[in-house]
């Protein structure tokens, strides 16, 4: 493949670095990157895949979660959720063994070979509830915020486990990162008001 010229090159990674140095194939492609010029970068060492279709700058700051930015920029509807949401907020003691990204029930997911990820299928209504937004590598993504996350800790137990469930809402509420209100009003989108009541009102 022929080498792309310098003022190709120069305005690729301009480009990436505009992005915070992460594109997705698509996003390079329609912001004036050449096909051509994008495969060469990546052939010779200037780009570095952090899943497929997603690119790094080799010359830009690693993210501080690879694995969530690469998930974040192929899928940018889905929103970070329970163990990956609590590790975002600083909550908890667990690592999360996968991205865990929230998906309406009628979306199906692209497949990734890497990262692992996991994905939970949400009602309309517990999808929409309680999404914040923020920044990661000059991109938007979304993250459920601390009283929702704890509340769909509860609503998938059974998948994250109990203990982890209970240790996220034990530290929210102790460290007032929400109400016991706050908790209650998402237990309830997620229809566990009942499972959570007597766990919250102990913390009370």
């Amino acid at each position: 493949m022929r080498e792309p010229s310098d003022n190709a090159l120069a305005a690729a990674e301009a480009i990436f670095f505009a992005h915070g140095g992460v594109m997705r194939t698509g996003e390079a492609l329609e912001a004036g990157i050449h096909r051509r010029t994008l495969y060469w970068m990546r052939d010779h060492g200037k780009l570095e895949a952090l899943s497929r279709g997603v690119f790094i700058l080799a010359s830009a700051p690693l993210p501080e979660s690879p694995d969530v930015a690469a998930v974040m920029r192929r899928i940018p509807r889905a929103v970070l959720c329970l163990v990956s949401a609590l590790e975002y907020h600083g909550i908890g003691t667990q690592i999360p063994n996968a991205v865990q990204i929230a998906l309406p029930r009628n979306v199906t997911p692209p497949k990734f070979s890497y990262p692992r990820v996991q994905v939970f299928s949400m009602s309309d209504a517990a999808f929409r509830a309680g999404v914040e937004e923020h920044s990661m590598v000059g991109a938007q993504f979304r993250v459920y915020g601390v009283a929702k996350t704890v509340a769909d800790c509860f609503k998938y137990r059974n998948r994250i486990g109990f203990d982890i469930a209970m240790e996220a809402l034990q530290e929210t509420i102790r460290s007032r990162r929400a109400t016991p209100a706050q908790v209650m009003r998402y237990a309830k989108v997620d229809r566990v008001e009942q499972v959570m009541r007597p766990y919250v009102q102990a913390l009370m």
